[in-house]
């Protein structure tokens, strides 16, 4: 393969498939990169989507540049691709996507923001990303369906919780008695079937643009 991706719960290999002939792997961690660079054949192209912490070392600047500095093309979106992007981007890393723009521009600078908990055997997601409810509050309130307040509120109700008890339907039962009764539903609503999921989202853009780099 002349590309690579360390890919979990922000979009499935399956789907990902469809947009780009990879090597998907699991998220990334420590020696990841060099395990890669190792090989006889290192590829082209490597992405970072999704990484671990907690209960493993993350990917570390100085790794992502080893690549970087062997002619390696990294790419970086979504979850730890755009936190090592934003950070490794003065030195040859490429950072795709909101989340990373975010990143990059201070707008945000915390890693919980993007930090969630999954099921490591299927790669699905238990809680909701931080960045992924602000952005989705967001297109709410620029839709008018909730006024900026009510966004306001809802977002810092979700920045209070521990971030494997964020959700969208935790953070809905928390502001309830802080919401108009309309609004309230109008958000349950959103979330429940229009929401936007700007990991994924990112994670395509990262894997579009692997696909325009190779050809």
């Amino acid at each position: 393969m002349r590309a690579a991706v360390f890919l979990g719960p922000s979009l499935s290999p399956a789907l990902a498939s469809k947009e780009l002939d990879a090597e998907y792997l699991p998220p990334i961690q420590r020696g990841d990169i060099d395990a890669l660079l190792s090989r006889p054949a290192p590829p082209e192209v490597i992405g970072i989507v999704d990484g671990r912490f907690l209960s493993s070392l993350s990917i570390s600047p100085k790794e992502v540049l080893s690549a970087v500095d062997q002619g390696v093309r990294v790419y970086g979106s979504s979850s730890m691709g755009a936190l090592r992007a934003a950070e490794c981007a003065p030195w040859g890393m490429i950072g795709v996507g909101r989340i990373y723009e975010a990143y990059a521009s201070g707008a945000i600078d915390a890693d919980d923001e993007v930090a969630i908990v999954y099921d490591e055997e299927t790669g699905t997601a238990a809680s909701d990303p931080m960045i992924n409810l602000r952005f989705a509050v967001d297109a709410a309130v620029a839709r008018g369906l909730v006024t900026a307040g009510t966004g306001a509120i809802f977002v810092n109700a979700a920045k209070k919780l521990y971030f494997p008890d964020r959700t969208a339907r935790n953070v809905l039962r928390v502001v309830e008695p802080a919401l108009p009764a309309d609004e309230h539903e109008a958000l349950t609503r959103f979330f429940a079937a229009e929401a936007p999921d700007t990991k994924a989202d990112d994670a395509r853009l990262l894997l579009g643009a692997i696909r325009e780099y190779l050809g």
